[in-house]
């Protein structure tokens, strides 16, 4: 009898540590969900795509998309052609590859670099917690740009960045900001600034998707 009473405990302890496990598990599983369905909607993809997927520390360089007719010929592009960095992203990240190919269509030089765990470089690059999103782009001269900001706004940065400040951010990823497109919804966001004491600061509230052209 008391070997049974063993078995029972024992067995219930696994399966209450593998409930554990899943649950532990699930917050990070809704965020590529949730990162992953806009650009399953905008475009089909290969049935082999996933197949191909770049290895852990690798370096891709994804291929930008046509850009729109006047991107080559305003500020914005002009500032970002002169920039080089590097997006460091999970590699299967969906809305990752689609800012990528946002950014560069506005001149931006990036390469994708494939991590098993983004959060080192969140650290390393002095992201506060409540800024982070699913990416994080560094340029050569230092400055961060985390998740979905759009382009616009980085040259913006670029062309004359706060002495006060380390980059911009986007939190979470609001539907509808670059590489976050879903049919016609769009979800108001702000950029926030990123400063070297630690705080943040609103750089600019972004109510109509025509803002972030």
């Amino acid at each position: 009898m008391r070997g049974y009473i063993n078995r029972y405990i024992n067995t219930n302890s696994l399966i209450s540590s593998h409930i554990l496990t899943k649950m532990a598990v699930l917050p990070l599983s809704l965020t590529i969900a949730a990162c992953s369905q806009p650009n399953i909607a905008a475009e089909s993809k290969p049935a082999n795509e996933s197949a191909s997927a770049t290895q852990s520390t690798s370096e891709v360089k994804l291929e930008s998309k046509t850009a729109p007719a006047n991107v080559h010929s305003n500020t914005q592009s002009a500032v970002l052609h002169n920039v080089s960095a590097t997006v460091y992203k999970d590699a299967n990240c969906g809305c990752c590859k689609e800012w990528v190919s946002h950014a560069e269509g506005y001149g931006l030089n990036a390469t994708a670099q494939n991590v098993e765990d983004v959060s080192l470089f969140k650290d390393r690059y002095s992201v506060p917690q409540q800024m982070r999103s699913c990416h994080t782009t560094v340029t050569t001269d230092g400055y961060v740009f985390e998740g979905h900001v759009p382009a616009k706004y980085m040259a913006q940065f670029l062309k004359n960045p706060p002495s006060d400040a380390i980059g911009l951010a986007v939190p979470s990823m609001p539907v509808g900001s670059p590489g976050m497109e879903y049919q016609d919804k769009f979800m108001p966001y702000k950029v926030m600034q990123l400063n070297k004491d630690g705080s943040t600061a609103i750089y600019a509230t972004i109510d109509t998707p025509q803002q972030q052209i």
